[in-house]
């Protein structure tokens, strides 16, 4: 049999940083109106020859130098996003080719703000079927293209950037000591579509913020504590929460809820804002890059939002 662990972690934002002070001068805002409702002081802005798909290669080539990897030992390429702009070639193909890959699969998801969590767990589908030996993972979003900048509910949220990680076969007698993935618990509640959009031509990011608050706060612990039941762990023994990071008033929270009491809790959204897909593993990668979380540790990772879709998994530091 053949398990699963994540060889190696990227991230890439763009450098351009907008300052809640900078929002100010384009909508009706202020820095205190964004933190008390969202906790968010920084988000990072791509530029308009900034496309997705270089946010997404520069995550995927530093995940595979810290992996001691080259673009040919990757066979499926899986990108999970929501702002690409054109159809075909898709994410993945463009990526592949900035990377100078030979062959790969190559996959994009669209699951918005639970893309990556739902990637991953494809990721580690596939191998566990034999469909693939590496694969090269990314979520990355470049929200401010989609951005309202005249509706300061919403403009106020978003960032760019991506995250990558690199999933790779193990034998299954090794996978219990090594950094593994665990079975994932992910749906859908399709009666709140509604909820999260990117709608439109051209299309624009809106929400019903208090519909997803409510939800997030009221139904997540639970679940969370079921994607952690999946994967015999319990919360308390949890190292790390990584949430998707949309905002800190219900990051803080949920974390409490779930019960992980000894867990580093990501709160990277307060500089980076909601980059939706790359906001997983943007966090994921940042904690373990500044030594937070060390290998082999329990994280649960939990993403949610647009559809309104939901995806969680314990995972091994690797």
């Amino acid at each position: 049999m053949t398990g699963t662990r994540i060889a190696a972690l990227g991230h890439y934002q763009p450098a351009k940083v907008l300052t809640n002070h900078d929002l100010a001068e384009l909508v009706d805002t202020d820095d205190a109106w964004i933190t008390s409702r969202v906790g968010i002081r920084t988000r990072h802005v791509a530029g308009p020859d900034e496309p997705v798909d270089e946010l997404a290669a520069h995550a995927a080539g530093k995940a595979l130098a810290t992996a001691g990897l080259v673009p040919d030992d990757i066979d499926m390429v899986l990108v999970a996003t929501s702002t690409a702009i054109d159809r075909s070639p898709n994410m993945a193909a463009r990526v592949a080719a900035r990377l100078g890959m030979t062959g790969p699969a190559t996959l994009d998801l669209n699951v918005v703000c639970a893309g990556f969590t739902h990637a991953l767990a494809t990721a580690d589908h596939a191998v566990r079927a034999g469909g693939a030996r590496r694969v090269l993972v990314i979520g990355a979003d470049k929200m401010t293209d989609v951005a309202d900048w005249t509706d300061r509910t919403s403009c106020v949220l978003v960032g760019d950037g991506a995250g990558a990680a690199i999933v790779e076969a193990v034998d299954e007698d090794e996978a219990g000591a090594a950094p593994g993935i665990g079975p994932v618990l992910w749906g859908s509640v399709p009666e709140m579509g509604h909820a999260v959009r990117i709608e439109g031509t051209p299309p624009r990011f809106a929400q019903e913020g208090q519909s997803v608050y409510r939800w997030a706060t009221q139904q997540l612990p639970a679940l969370a504590r079921k994607a952690c039941e999946r994967s015999g762990v319990t919360p308390e023994e949890l190292a790390g929460v990584v949430l998707h990071q949309a905002n800190l008033r219900i990051i803080e929270p949920l974390a409490a809820k779930i019960g992980a009491v000894n867990a580093v809790v990501a709160r990277d959204v307060v500089d980076s804002g909601n980059t939706s897909a790359a906001s997983i593993p943007l966090a994921l990668a940042k904690l373990v890059e500044r030594g937070e979380l060390p290998s082999g540790a329990p994280v649960l990772l939990f993403g949610f939002g647009g559809n309104l879709s939901y995806a969680g998994q314990v995972i091994r530091v690797p």
